[in-house]
């Protein structure tokens, strides 16, 4: 792809950088109102048994999923016209999904500048390294870095981590009004819980919103990994690094069945989103089937995403992911060229 292609591209898509006020309130409320009344019925559902309301929790934490993709894009402010309007909503689903607006929208901002570039990694996005990293790390990082990449480490004590210990401190140098903000989402968020436990028995409200958040977390992290991390993703050195580049290769296209699209809020739609992060949500799909270039992007099923849990390391000389036990077999194909004599 060339400048003047990925130019272009980015002209194709700004039609759909507009929200439309109509189609945010609907949206609100074909979330928002299920997922309490879910929640509601999760809670009833107890005094039958926990598999009777593992129904209901399943479902809500969908819709959790879905809350939080109306948070996100309140955070790139694409949510309404207004900032302020953003501002608001987006600080109200913080709540719902334990996510200060303005902190998560920071990192999450750096994120989309930084996404692919080599030589700027750390913030908001996943633990990553290159092959040559990782040999050249001492053993402690190595045992580290393979903890950390372990599935059940990710999203199991993943969404514990960055739900409920990460988010709940300010980040070092925040700006007082970032600070005040994460002050005031774990204000509202212990009085609700206070409430909660006070109306229901905090027994019932661990069962109920623990399920919830485990599955919804475990679900928004998965997701956030694995339009990242596919075989032929893109990853260069900031001299190299282009933008356009990076969304449209560095981010796929996650083909789900639509029931899994919806719930998703058409976050699927990765490269679209990372290209354009001012389109909203709900216009994902229709900027991705108006603009040819972007079906021809790296796409990957419900089936073909589960190969991605293999994928481990990047290979900056191969321009792929590669596992932990090709690592050895790189290593020392390597080790045989650089032995080998010239000529």
């Amino acid at each position: 792809m060339t400048l003047h292609d990925t130019k272009n591209l980015k002209k194709q898509v700004a039609p759909f950088e507009k929200s439309t006020t109509k189609e945010s309130v609907i949206q609100i409320f074909n979330t928002v109102v299920p997922f309490i009344a879910l929640w509601y019925l999760a809670y009833l559902s107890l005094s039958v048994s926990y598999w009777l309301a593992l129904v209901p929790i399943l479902i809500a934490a969908g819709f959790l999923t879905r809350i939080f993709i109306i948070f996100h894009d309140c955070t790139h402010f694409s949510f309404f016209k207004s900032r302020r309007a953003n501002r608001i909503l987006g600080t109200f689903m913080g709540v719902l999904t334990l996510h200060p607006f303005d902190q998560w929208g920071h990192d999450h901002s750096v994120h989309h500048a930084t996404s692919g570039n080599l030589d700027k990694r750390g913030t908001g996005d996943i633990w990553t390294l290159t092959v040559d990293e990782y040999l050249a790390a001492p053993l402690r990082t190595r045992l580290a870095y393979r903890f950390y990449r372990n599935p059940f480490v990710m999203f199991g004590l993943g969404p514990i981590y960055v739900f409920l210990l990460k988010n709940r401190f300010n980040r070092k140098g925040a700006r007082p009004k970032e600070r005040n903000n994460t002050y005031l989402t774990n204000v509202i968020i212990v009085a609700l819980i206070a409430l909660l436990c006070w109306a229901i028995g905090w027994q019932a409200f661990l069962i109920v919103q623990g399920s919830i958040f485990m599955i919804s977390g475990a679900a928004g992290i998965w997701l956030f990994y694995v339009q990242h991390t596919f075989e032929d993703s893109y990853f260069e050195h900031d001299k190299e690094w282009e933008y356009v580049l990076a969304a449209v290769e560095g981010s796929s296209f996650y083909k789900l069945p639509k029931v899994l699209q919806w719930l998703t809020g058409n976050i699927g739609f990765h490269h679209v989103h990372h290209l354009s992060p001012r389109v909203p949500n709900y216009k994902l799909e229709e900027a991705h089937s108006s603009t040819t270039p972007l079906q021809h992007v790296p796409t990957i099923t419900l089936a073909t995403s589960l190969r991605s849990l293999r994928f481990r390391l990047w290979d900056e000389k191969a321009k792929n992911f590669i596992t932990f036990k090709d690592i050895k077999a790189v290593e020392k194909k390597r080790i045989s060229v650089q032995a080998k004599p010239e000529l």
